[in-house]
This record gives C-alpha cells, sequence and structure tokens, in this order.
C-alpha cells in the first residue's frame, strides 16, 4: 500500500479539481492510502509519500503553483516521485521542468500505464472521488452538481485558447449515462449537471448527448427534492454552430443559463439572431462571456456589454454578461496589457467589477451607473482613481467631479502621456510630475492623494482633493 498525497495550490477557484479526482479514485482501486491537501498544510510534512500529485491551473498561477511545489519537496523520497498535470503543466512543461525536476504529465491521463507501467486503467475514463472534497475546509462552487464530459476536445485552433494543447483530439462522444449513474450509486443523487464540454455543438452525436441528459432526468422543467434541475454547459456555446435545430434540441433540457462566447464585436449580426432564435425557443436566462485586452479595442469591449443591455430590453430576457480578460497562454501573471489598451484603463475595468461584486446589471440603468451611458462616459469612469470607482457614491460630490472637470480638457498630447503613466506606482507619478502641464500635475495631485493618503479606502477623507 503506497502513501499518496494529492495537492491543490492554494489560490481561488471555483470548481474542485477533476484531474485529481480521478486519480484519487485510481489510487484507491489499487488499494493506495490517499490524502487530498488544498494549499500547503505542514502536517503533511511529517509523512514521507510515495507520491505526490499537483494540479496547476491557469498559467498566471505560476508563482504560488512553483511555491507549493517547492514546499512539498522535503515531504518525497526523490523530486521525481511529485507529478504534477494539468494546463500549467501542459503549456509550460519544459520551464518547470527546468525550476525544478519534477515529473510532468501533460495533457489527459487518457491511455493506459501513464501512472503506472503495471496498470491497465485509463484514468481519464474512471469516476471522480467526490468524498475526497470532504477533506479541506475549502468551499467550492460546486453546489449538489454532477460534473462531467460528453465530449472532448475542440476542432477549432483559436490563438487565445488552450484546449487544442491539452485535448488535441476531438472525442465526439463519451457515454455521459454510465458515469452519471455511477456517480449516483456511489455518492447519492444530485439536483443540477455541469458539463465541462469544450465545444458540444461540434458533435455528430449532439442529437444523442440530449437524448442522455433527458434520459438522465433533466428534462426542461425537471426537479428533484422540490426544487428545479438545471443543466449548465459551462464553457459556453459556438454561436457559430448553433443552428434551429440545435436551438429546439437545447430547448427540450433544463439548461440554465445558456451560454455564449461574444469574442468580437465581428460577431454582432450573428450574435443578436442567436439571443433571438433563444428567445424564440422560450430560453431566457443567458450569460456572455466577453473576452476583452485581445485584440478588440476598448469601445468593441463597451459596446458588446451595452448589446446585450439592448437585448434584454427588447426581448425581455436575462442576459448577464461577464468580462474575460485575455492574457497570453505562457504569461506567468496577469499583467498583459493588449495593443490597444493601457494598464489603467484594465485597472478601471477591474474596479468597475468589484464595485459591482463581478455581475454586470441586466437593466439598463444599472449597466449606465456602472459602465457610462456612452463610451466617452466608460473611459471617463473607467480612468479615474481606484476609490472614485469602488466608492462611487462616496466620492461623487467629493472629488470625482473636479477630476472629470479637469479630465475632460486634457488635450491629444496629454491623454497620450495620461494613459502611459497613470495607473503605475508613485515614483513614476512623482517623477512625471516634475515636467507635466498644469491640468496633468492637478490629476496627480488628486491621484498621489486618494492612492495613498490612506491604504485603507474606507477611511480616505473625501476632502483630500479639493484642497485646490
Amino acid at each position: 500500500m503506497r502513501r499518496i498525497l494529492l495537492v491543490e495550490p492554494g489560490y481561488k477557484n471555483k470548481y474542485p479539481p477533476l484531474g485529481l479526482m480521478k486519480i484519487s479514485t485510481y489510487h484507491k482501486l489499487r488499494g493506495d492510502l490517499v490524502k487530498f491537501t488544498k494549499g500547503i498544510d505542514r502536517s503533511d510534512f511529517f509523512t514521507k509519500w510515495d507520491r505526490i500529485y499537483i494540479s496547476t491551473l491557469f498559467t498566471f498561477h505560476w508563482d504560488i503553483t512553483i511555491k507549493t511545489i517547492k514546499a512539498y519537496l522535503p515531504a518525497v523520497k526523490k523530486t521525481e516521485d511529485i507529478f504534477i498535470g494539468g494546463v500549467m503543466a501542459t503549456l509550460m512543461h519544459d520551464e518547470i521542468k527546468k525550476e525544478i525536476g519534477v515529473t510532468i504529465i501533460k495533457g489527459l491521463i487518457d491511455q493506459p500505464k501513464v501512472l503506472d507501467p503495471d496498470s491497465s486503467i485509463i484514468v481519464d475514463r474512471l469516476i471522480p472521488d467526490y468524498k475526497m472534497l470532504e477533506q479541506t475546509s475549502y468551499k467550492y462552487g460546486l453546489n449538489d452538481a454532477y460534473i462531467a464530459y460528453a465530449t472532448r476536445g475542440c476542432p477549432n485552433s483559436c490563438s487565445f485558447c488552450a484546449v487544442n494543447k491539452i485535448e488535441p483530439v476531438f472525442q465526439d462522444y463519451i457515454p455521459m449515462k454510465k458515469q452519471i449513474i455511477a456517480l449516483e450509486d456511489l455518492f447519492g443523487p444530485r439536483r443540477n449537471l455541469l458539463l465541462l464540454d469544450n465545444n458540444v455543438l461540434a458533435s455528430k452525436s449532439f442529437e444523442q448527448i440530449i437524448k442522455d441528459i433527458i434520459e438522465l432526468g433533466f428534462y426542461k422543467g425537471a426537479k428533484l427534492f422540490g426544487g428545479k434541475r438545471y443543466v449548465d454547459f459551462n464553457q459556453g456555446i459556438d454561436i457559430r454552430l448553433l443552428d434551429e435545430s440545435k436551438m429546439q434540441l437545447l430547448s427540450m433540457i433544463a439548461i440554465k443559463p445558456l451560454r455564449l462566447a461574444f469574442d468580437h464585436i465581428a460577431l454582432e449580426k450573428l450574435y443578436f439572431e442567436k439571443v433571438r432564435l433563444a428567445r424564440k425557443y422560450g430560453i431566457t436566462h443567458l450569460s456572455s462571456y466577453i473576452l476583452y485586452n485581445y485584440k478588440d479595442s476598448p469601445e468593441d469591449f463597451y459596446q458588446r456589454l451595452r448589446i446585450n443591455v439592448q437585448l434584454n430590453e427588447e426581448l425581455g430576457t436575462k442576459i448577464y454578461s461577464f468580462p474575460m480578460k485575455y492574457v497570453p497562454l505562457d504569461a506567468k501573471d496577469r499583467s498583459y496589457i493588449g495593443e490597444k489598451w493601457n494598464k489603467r484603463l484594465l485597472r478601471g475595468i477591474q474596479c468597475i467589477l468589484l464595485a459591482t461584486k463581478g455581475k454586470i446589471g441586466i437593466h439598463k440603468k444599472f449597466f449606465e451607473a456602472a459602465f457610462g451611458s456612452s463610451f466617452d462616459e466608460f473611459l471617463e469612469i473607467a480612468m479615474m482613481p481606484d476609490p472614485f470607482i469602488i466608492y462611487r457614491n462616496k466620492f461623487k460630490e467629493n472629488g470625482a467631479k473636479k477630476w472629470v472637470r479637469i479630465f475632460r480638457k486634457l488635450d491629444n498630447d496629454e491623454m497620450k502621456i495620461f494613459k502611459s503613466y497613470f495607473g503605475y506606482g508613485k515614483k513614476a507619478l512623482l517623477e512625471l510630475r516634475k515636467h507635466a502641464s498644469p491640468k496633468l500635475k492637478e490629476l496627480i495631485d488628486i491621484e498621489l492623494n486618494v492612492r495613498y493618503q490612506n491604504k485603507n479606502s474606507d477611511s480616505i477623507n473625501p476632502n483630500y482633493a479639493l484642497r485646490k
């Protein structure tokens, strides 16, 4: 019996590590002792583990992931006894190997003998070990749902997406009913169904997938334990492949929300068409992934958000927009700035989302309060000092109006300088101030006072910006 430790680094994430859950099942089938840890647990260091598996997620979690790997090195006999898998491990395996000589598992464990040469078990086909999650106090966003796949991979090769590198072969159909029935037998019935397919509409077996979902009890209007059941294709639906027959099929299941990707403004006409088609078939709860900081412009981003509000007013739908900031597939942090973007504007969007708790209102009044009634107003809001955005009502009459008045008077050259420097640190602003125009000096003074007078934004004196 081997001692196996499964570790997920301590970054924040909504869904549990499905790969580790299947590895847990694998080792329990082989009679091994298995423990799961979220983050770095010092009590694990008192045991010498025969093998430690550490999952990885996004590449911008590089620092915390490498720190976690290094922390567990003393808990194994040799470095190669630590196995690293997942998204970052697949995309940056050479760099991880250079940093630490661990064992890297790239892509899916969809072949036998990957973990042990004497095993014919294909780990990716195993039932995830939900009981494993009881060993941590970390609360995942998984609420009473099965997690499953009906397909694997994606036939597209979008440059901003890592799916074709992690799951290079598109699997048209996975017998989902077996997964769910086995899960129910082991862990009891669950109300909802979370599907992680990357492009389910690309499957030639889509009609069969819908049939499977219905036969599993997730038909439209289905209930369990007195509550409605929901199906969520969490990675989104490809609107380019969505036609009337497929929409009709989707309307037969308990889908909520219908997730669509609105990645660039060139899809506007098609997006309008598909949302109206969803409404025709009675699907009114939708979620829209809005990619930004890629090849789009800030104006494109604002217009896509506004289109969702427009459609809600026109159709009576409830479309919630979820901005998704683009970060390159090999980035070790989130600092990347797209060609048409700047640091201040990106930070401003983060502050707006912080103020709205990550949600973008479905109604025009709330949207315009957060993002402005026009693109120019959106720019003004997003360019403000952080506390002016986050605590909008607090500073509306005490500092923010003066800031907007000065900002509107900047000429083209001053605006270019503003976009280049603002959003950076105190030292850069003080250096800029030495040679800045009078208008920029005023903005710098406000910026310095609001950002550095007190680190606790709640206790900032609202009169600090009015001293001039």
